[in-house]
């Protein structure tokens, strides 16, 4: 009998041995690897469903917001975005007392979000079956079931928080062309719509308005040859015909066009490709891993980047339909030369400021705040589109770099790509001047 009790006693010690505390589960699947495969994935649809630069921001600012809120409760450290993002309300706490895996809850809210706001839902479904499978592995499996729950509802709330921000009000809508000189109109060679016309009706993450850093006003169109608009224009011309070698590399590795019609003869046929702002997710991704970031620093660097191309896009988009600006390719075409030709292809919007120098200026921003100021890294980002990689010494050298290659390119004027690079450092800093990650040191706790 003695003996018996003897034998259930260590029995259940060791049982309680090998249990884990919700400190040890998260641990074992804190492992950032996984978020940045949850980005790749999803940066894969986005890329497959052809979204447009704007619009690729917001599916990466929801995705990363749902990633950064699921996983706080683990970390205490650092401050939710409740009443910081413009609307955003209390994300809902888990069970107390309960055991979970936070960093499988937050994937599953990030391809939550993902899947939400893509058509190819199914492209995610097939990602998740083997995905999870690497936590079933190592979760018991009522606190896999409570986690992945929790991903869920974080996910819900997300998903409502997005749905009020004007995106879908803003459907459906065709921009009208403005008959007057100098006004953008669509080029070739498919001479598509313009692209977002409404976009500066989306709710911003951070800023006030749409127009809260809006540019100077871009040099006005005349035709006089002494003029600064006619001087710009020359000098796109110029720089197209005496590209150097560096300077195509340059323009094609930021080209970053999601859909781009190639011409052979009377077929045609469309390349697809990531956009700025995913180029720039990639970054944050690849230099994450570089600085030895874990898992909620490496969704903190997903989060503040996304904001910053999300609101840096609003701004943008603001001026771009209030300028109406007219792209090199039709001024020249028409007035100067009319087989010239860009070297990138002409995006289908309106030219002034430049998408790509706002956005990279402002992700150098916060990438310098969060990783570091002269942080050097290696960029592979576009290897899987057939390019080499480019290193740089700095996010602001990148930044740099990706604003001048739309000059070079041919598809901006200099005024466009300078007064962009301001607009976008601009975003980046109120950005980081907004948003509070971490709370203040004496306030800090340590993980339980």
């Amino acid at each position: 009998m003695c003996k018996g009790w003897m034998l259930a006693v260590l029995a259940l010690g060791l049982l309680a041995g090998c249990r884990k505390s919700p400190e040890q589960y998260s641990q074992r699947t804190d492992n950032p690897e996984y978020l940045r495969q949850a980005e790749r994935k999803l940066t894969d649809v986005i890329v497959h469903d052809v979204f447009g630069p704007p619009v690729a921001a917001r599916i990466y600012t929801y995705a990363s917001l749902a990633a950064y809120e699921a996983l706080l409760p683990a970390y205490p450290q650092y401050r939710s975005m409740a009443r910081q993002l413009r609307g955003y309300t209390a994300t809902p706490p888990p069970q107390a007392g309960a055991e979970y895996s936070f960093p499988l809850a937050a994937l599953r809210a990030y391809l939550a979000l993902g899947r939400q706001w893509t058509f190819s839902g199914d492209l995610i479904d097939d990602f998740e079956q083997d995905f999870y499978k690497q936590f079933e592995n190592e979760l018991p499996a009522d606190v896999y079931e409570r986690s992945m729950a929790y991903g869920d509802t974080v996910a819900r709330h997300v998903i409502a928080y997005s749905q009020q921000d004007q995106y879908r009000q803003t459907r459906g809508y065709k921009y009208t062309l403005k008959n007057r000189p100098g006004a953008w109109v669509p080029t070739p060679p498919a001479y598509m719509d313009g692209l977002e016309p409404l976009w500066n009706r989306i709710r911003p993450m951070t800023l006030d308005t749409a127009a809260q850093f809006m540019p100077l006003p871009p040099p006005a169109f005349s035709l006089r040859k002494d003029s600064p608009f006619y001087r710009e224009v020359m000098q796109v011309y110029e720089a197209v015909r005496k590209a150097r070698p560096e300077e195509v590399e340059i323009a094609n590795f930021w080209d970053c066009n999601p859909f781009k019609i190639n011409v052979q003869g009377h077929a045609s046929y469309a390349t697809k490709k990531i956009s700025p702002g995913g180029h720039w997710m990639r970054i944050a991704g690849l230099v994450s891993r570089q600085a030895g970031q874990d898992v909620m620093q490496t969704a903190e660097t997903y989060l503040l980047t996304s904001v910053a191309i999300f609101d840096g896009f609003i701004s943008c988009w603001d001026e771009k339909y209030r300028s109406i600006r007219v792209r090199p390719e039709t001024f020249i075409n028409e007035h100067l030369d009319s087989k010239w030709e860009p070297l990138l292809q002409t995006p289908p919007f309106p030219e002034y400021t430049s998408g790509h120098s706002v956005v990279s200026a402002a992700s150098a921003e916060v990438l310098s705040k969060v990783i570091g100021e002269s942080f050097a890294f290696t960029d592979s980002t576009e290897v899987a589109y057939g390019l080499p990689v480019r290193r740089f010494a700095s996010f602001r050298k990148a930044a740099q770099e990706a604003a001048i290659s739309r000059f070079y390119g041919g598809i901006h004027y200099r005024s466009a790509v300078e007064e962009g690079y301001k607009e976008g450092t601009a975003v980046g800093q109120w950005v980081l001047a907004r948003l509070q990650t971490r709370n203040a040191p004496e306030k800090q706790q340590t993980k339980h």
